[in-house]
């Protein structure tokens, strides 16, 4: 029987998993690891260390299942790496640094966003890769690049050598044109772009190669790699065994609340909604960035780091403390202290841990709904199912308020979808 490894990576852990069709797709975690931002003067992905949990989760899978046929690398999107060749310009910069707050007016100077999201219907994030390349580029960091790879592309780079662009994850960018599926000169061009950064793009199943001999010394065996989804949520929608008219809410750090489109939307009622359009395995996801269990996961760390999550949902249901905050304001993106953004934003100031836990979940509940109003209203359908995968779909009492709140059938499945979709994109290839 074959078995195939797929590694996948979070904002916050990384997991390898191996997985058999053994009359469904059968799952073993093999290695895990923390991963997470370094601050020093900026905030950054510490990329040595993360490829070395890599490496060695791929010993420990090997030294478990010698027969491992291929392996497949999803990530978070829209960060990168910019290669010298071989060597990284360091540092790789994680996405919730502040370093674009100054560049994004010069870049809707060159390029309007509403021109920007026609072309490629992806929504406004002040992270996006587009404006975290133009701040490389006025600080003299893209003079000396030879390349531009989206972090699973640079440690596929690492385990082969090889050097490929993958769909999914480059549509996060906000520079791959919704209508052609590759990246669009045009806007590269209007920004100064060095063009040379950005190659063709491969879909999900194309074969990568296989380890470099250094790599496969150090692990003890070779094993192909592949391309799978890349983009960690693209991944988890093929792991989602939905029906194709129901919605998804991939629940994480974020909460991308979405529904597959047989094409891109772009219109002006989806540009004023922040929806975007990024890339599926043969169709688009029409999704939104909601802020996710980031804000809970941090409020934990500050007030209660040592309390288990069930103790801390069990007092949430009891708290009387009902008011709800805009979720997905900038406050809550990276602040210093998330009790004090919740403190700012509400009306009556909670007086215990358990009403902060509650004003979270409601929010987020609300947060759903509203983007559940906007994406009935955009694609002129009502749904009435939604799938939720991830993290997030272990909380009973989250799934509960936003069956409730969003007045929706709420199908909670806490498997590991985007280790699924990464795997079954793997199995494909292996059947062709």
């Amino acid at each position: 029987m074959k078995h195939y490894l797929a590694i996948d990576i979070g904002a916050s852990s990384g997991r390898h998993i191996v997985g058999c069709r053994d009359g469904g797709i059968q799952t073993d975690e093999v290695y895990r690891f923390n991963n997470g931002v370094k601050n020093a003067q900026a905030l950054v992905w510490d990329i040595d260390e993360l490829t070395e949990n890599v490496i060695i989760g791929i010993k420990e899978a090997i030294k478990k299942y010698p027969d491992i046929d291929s392996l497949a690398i999803d990530t978070w999107g829209v960060d990168y790496v910019l290669l010298n060749g071989s060597e990284v310009i360091a540092p790789c910069y994680s996405y919730r640094d502040s370093r674009t707050e100054k560049i994004i007016d010069r870049v809707h100077g060159k390029i309007p966003f509403s021109e920007l999201y026609s072309k490629t219907g992806i929504q406004f994030q002040p992270f996006n890769s587009i404006y975290q390349l133009y701040d490389d580029l006025q600080k003299g960091r893209l003079q000396g690049a030879t390349d531009f790879l989206m972090i699973p592309e640079y440690l596929n780079y690492v385990l082969t050598g090889v050097k490929m662009h993958e769909y999914t994850n480059a549509t996060t960018t906000g520079l791959v044109n919704a209508a052609t599926g590759a990246y669009d000169m045009g806007i590269i061009s209007k920004l100064g772009l060095p063009e040379r950064l950005f190659g063709k793009l491969y879909s999900p199943g194309t074969l990568v190669g296989k380890f470099k001999p250094d790599v496969e010394k150090r692990v003890g065996g070779n094993i192909k790699v592949v391309l799978c989804a890349s983009h960690d949520t693209a991944s988890a929608v093929e792991g989602i065994p939905m029906a194709d008219d129901a919605l998804y809410i991939s629940s994480g750090t974020w909460s991308l609340l979405g529904v597959k489109a047989d094409k891109a939307i772009t219109d002006e009622n989806s540009q004023k909604a922040n929806y975007s359009n990024e890339g599926g395995v043969g169709y688009t996801r029409y999704q939104k960035n909601i802020m996710g269990m980031w804000v809970v996961n941090r409020l934990r760390a500050e007030l209660c780091p040592d309390k288990p999550w069930d103790e801390i949902t069990a007092e949430a249901i009891k708290s009387a403390f009902t008011e709800w905050v805009d979720i997905n304001d900038k406050i809550f993106l990276s602040p210093d202290s998330m009790k004090e953004a919740f403190d700012y934003m509400v009306k009556a100031k909670p007086q215990t841990t358990a009403d902060y836990f509650n004003c979270a979940y409601i929010s987020l509940a609300h947060g759903y709904k509203q983007a559940i109003e906007e994406l009935q209203h955009n694609t002129n359908k009502t749904y009435s199912q939604l799938y939720i995968v991830g993290g997030g779909a272990k909380n009973k009492y989250l799934n509960a308020l936003t069956e409730k709140i969003c007045n929706i059938k709420v199908i909670a499945l806490p498997i590991e979808a985007t280790a699924i979709g990464n795997l079954k994109i793997q199995l494909c290839h292996s059947e062709r």
